[in-house]
């Protein structure tokens, strides 16, 4: 191979990839922008993707949510009254071993601890409801008896203190006598006097 013919093949290289350059600089030129563009198209995306699916799925998982406790609610109520009726005749039944072999104190106990268990008929709180109404009307009536008594013992203090001042003042307007002068007299203090000639 000849010198000249070296040198075209090394400047035709050297063209085609100074030319493959410049491509590969103007493809790179416009694909920086087009791929943030797309990149800032799929964050976009995404985000919209999100509320979406937020918005699908928020009144969905409410349902759920709202369904399964509708469904656990009265579970829970039965698996309670069940476990309460499977107990209570248990206690009951440890009560009459305890009544033949134990303290008739131990056995009481346990009734009544059994008798606590129990379900009750009232599925309401109206006895919790008609107890405190109870309770609140027994203290107003005692109130409004303590205030009663209250205003009669200080009608009886005024009353009283008012007929012992009259008792201890003398009439100003009573004639003297000797004979009212040799009467004896009680003082305020409680001390009797007589007057003497």
């Amino acid at each position: 191979m000849s010198l000249i013919k070296s040198n075209r093949t090394t400047d035709s290289v050297a063209a085609v990839a100074s030319d493959t350059k410049d491509r590969v600089i103007d493809v790179a030129a416009q694909a920086i922008p087009a791929g943030k563009r797309a990149g800032t198209t799929a964050v976009q995306g995404v985000r919209q993707g999100a509320q979406v699916a937020k918005e699908w799925a928020t009144p969905r998982l409410e349902d759920a949510v709202q369904g399964a406790k509708e469904w656990a609610t009265p579970k829970i109520e039965d698996a309670v009254q069940g476990a309460r009726e499977w107990v209570a005749p248990k206690i009951e039944g440890a009560a009459d071993a305890v009544d033949t072999s134990v303290a008739p104190a131990v056995s009481s106990a346990l009734r009544s601890t059994a008798a606590q268990v129990k379900p009750s008929t009232q599925r309401t709180g109206i006895r919790r409801l008609l107890d405190w109404r109870w309770l609140l009307g027994i203290g107003a009536a005692v109130a409004a008896a303590g205030a009663a008594a209250g205003i009669t013992m200080r009608r009886r203090y005024a009353s009283a203190t008012a007929e012992a001042e009259d008792a201890t003042t003398a009439p100003e307007s009573a004639p003297t006598t000797p004979e009212a002068d040799s009467v004896p007299r009680a003082e305020v203090n409680g001390q009797v006097t007589t007057p003497q000639n």
